[in-house]
C-alpha cells in the first residue's frame, strides 16, 4: 500500500520534525509512505474573507495539481467523518481489499482546504471538532495510521 501526506507549507519547528520522522520510520515495514508539502501562501494580518479565499484557491490549485485520478483522496476536514481508533483501521483495511491502494489524506494549510479540494476527495475525515495546527495534525495523522497497522496486525501498542 503507498500512503501519501499531502500537504500545504514546510515544517519548520524540530519537535515535529523528529516526531513526524520517527512516525515514517515506525510506518516503513508497514507501507510505502510519501509526503509532499506544496507551498502556503503568506495570509497578512487583517485579511478579508476575500483575501483568504483567494489564499485557500492558490494552495488548492498547488495540491490537486499533486492528485493522480487513481489515487483515493481523504480530506483531513472538521466536518469530516470521526471514527475510533479501531473502526478508522478497519475502514482503512477495508479500503486495501477493494482495490484502493494509494491513499492520499490531504491536510490545507492554516486556512483550512478550498472547497474544491475537499469536493474533489473521495471523503472527508475528522479528528475532532476541534482545530489544530496544521504542523501538529501531520503527526496525528501519522500516528494514527501507524496505530492502524498495529491494529490490524494484531500487534500491541493501540490500547
Amino acid at each position: 500500500m503507498k500512503i501519501t501526506i499531502l500537504c500545504v507549507g514546510k515544517i519548520k519547528e524540530k519537535f515535529y520534525r523528529d516526531a513526524l520522522d520517527e512516525y515514517s520510520k515506525r510506518l516503513s515495514r508497514y507501507c510505502k509512505l510519501q509526503v509532499i508539502e506544496v507551498a502556503d501562501e503568506k495570509t497578512p494580518d487583517q485579511a478579508s474573507q476575500a483575501e483568504e479565499e483567494q489564499i485557500r484557491q492558490r494552495e488548492a490549485a498547488r495540491l490537486l495539481a499533486q492528485i493522480r485520478p487513481s489515487d483515493y483522496v481523504i480530506a483531513l476536514t472538521i466536518d469530516g467523518r470521526a471514527y475510533d481508533s479501531v473502526a478508522l483501521s478497519g475502514h482503512l483495511q477495508q479500503l486495501t481489499v477493494t482495490g484502493k491502494s494509494s491513499l492520499v489524506f490531504v491536510i490545507g494549510g492554516s486556512l483550512g482546504l478550498h472547497s474544491s479540494v475537499i469536493l474533489s476527495a473521495q471523503e472527508q475525515l475528522s479528528f475532532s471538532k476541534l482545530t489544530f495546527p496544521h504542523q501538529l495534525m501531520r503527526v496525528i495523522l501519522l500516528e494514527q495510521i501507524y496505530r492502524c497497522f498495529r491494529i490490524q496486525n494484531h500487534e500491541p501498542y493501540h490500547k
